[in-house]
């Protein structure tokens, strides 16, 4: 018997799928953990296997095609089977199941229905007793008739412009002088001559399932979850002498980001609350600390996860976060590589920012924004030396945790970065 295979919920965030690519075409024997396919999902594009024996009878999403979750993706079965009837009796559930829901919404619609026929009985007998205005003495403007002061159809004739390509800004459309002025200004065209007749084009591109997913969490972090800032110098000297050392011995190559992953967790460790999450009608207090590193690719964002990341040294860190960002740049990365954050880190100091606020991912209570370091001059001592610092902002959930809560981590963090010595022994490398 001929089995339905459907789009699978690749995340728990999925609604649906894009197939990036079919590896089986119909007519293709089919043995179960045969890879049918590879699909996209909210956060990655991952390799579909097979579940069945027997032939690809039919593709229900071609290549570069979504679906919804649930929805027939293929059919494997015995070659010859009748396909057709296996898709009319698909076809015959998802038919019931909108009119159950038609008719939820029939009967949801009929109470205000009832309410707008009375008011359109009501506007009517108004109207009765209203006198009828005749539009036959309105004057309309003759075919061609542009609303334009005086002046600007003066400037308009003096520099040969089709006034009615021209939009206005005044009363009711009306064109005037500053509208000329800036259509001048604007309408240069790419050579240099002036004759405001340069080309309009534009490309739209499909917005993947990455895209979707990451626009639809983040505006719902911002929107309700009720952010603040804190925003904090640190010196980095320090820092910048151990990386040295630390490299000059290791062999796997250490970063700032990690040595600044290391000290996060260590005062993570030292403020819980910090690493909490909002459930609802909970707050979840961490005992593990995983961190999640948001890492670019060229559809979007991914944020893979440092699992118990106070346990692990400098070179496991390094190790790992090298390893997520070769797998996500390959879209190779699985759910568990990215589930189960409780405090997420955002760094863009290598792409030289300075300074710049995140959005929390949920369900975190906090993402620390991470920028570049600079030379810059600083005051010790009542004298002005040359310095070395990093600016970072702690974003924070004000349903999880007050500015004080934020400002003490953060004074934890300038600590350790100002002393690695503090969370860095022979057994943290």
């Amino acid at each position: 018997m001929a089995e339905i295979v459907r789009m699978p919920k690749l995340s728990d965030t999925m609604t649906e799928g894009t197939v990036s690519r079919w590896l089986k075409k119909v007519g293709d024997k089919v043995k179960s953990g045969d890879i049918l396919a590879e699909i996209d999902s909210d956060k990655a594009t991952m390799e579909f296997e097979s579940f069945y024996d027997g032939v690809l009878l039919y593709i229900g999403t071609p290549d570069k095609k979504s679906a919804p979750v649930d929805s027939v993706l293929a059919i494997i079965g015995k070659e010859g089977e009748n396909v057709a009837k296996i898709l009319e009796e698909e076809k015959k559930k998802v038919g019931s199941v909108q009119t159950a829901v038609g008719k939820k919404e029939e009967i949801k619609k009929t109470e205000p229905q009832k309410e707008s026929q009375k008011s359109e009985v009501k506007n009517q007998k108004v109207m009765q007793g209203e006198q009828v205005v005749s539009t036959s003495n309105i004057q309309h403007p003759a075919p061609g008739f542009i609303k334009a002061s005086p002046l600007a159809k003066k400037l308009a004739k003096d520099r040969n412009l089709k006034i009615s390509l021209i939009g206005g800004s005044g009363e009711g459309g009306r064109v005037v002088r500053k509208d000329i002025e800036n259509y001048l200004h604007f309408s240069v065209s790419p050579s240099g001559g002036g004759k405001g007749e340069g080309k309009e084009s534009f490309t739209d591109e499909p917005v993947s399932q990455m895209r979707k997913t990451i626009a639809k969490r983040l505006s719902e972090s911002k929107f309700t979850s009720p952010h603040f800032y804190l925003t904090m110098e640190i010196s980095v000297e320090e820092l910048v002498k151990v990386r040295e050392t630390i490299n000059e011995v290791s062999s796997v190559k250490i970063s700032y980001n990690d040595l600044v992953i290391k000290a996060v967790s260590s005062a993570l460790r030292e403020h819980p609350k910090v690493n909490s999450s909002w459930m609802g009608d909970v707050i979840r207090r961490n005992n593990h600390i995983h961190i999640g590193i948001a890492v670019a690719v060229e559809e979007g964002l991914l944020v893979p996860v440092i699992k118990f990341a106070d346990g692990k040294t400098l070179s496991q860190i390094a190790g790992e976060v090298k390893e997520f960002s070769k797998k996500a740049k390959e879209k190779k990365l699985q759910p568990k590589d990215w589930e189960g954050n409780t405090f997420t880190i955002s760094n863009l100091g290598m792409y030289g920012i300075e300074e710049f606020t995140a959005i929390i991912n949920p369900p975190d209570a906090c993402i620390l924004a991470v920028g570049g370091i600079t030379e810059t001059p600083v005051v010790k001592d009542g004298k002005i030396v040359p310095g070395v610092v990093m600016k970072v902002t702690l974003s924070c959930d004000h349903r999880v945790v007050d500015g004080v809560t934020g400002a003490d981590f953060l004074q934890t963090l300038k600590t350790l970065l100002e002393n690695p010595v503090l969370f860095l022994g022979a057994q943290s490398i």
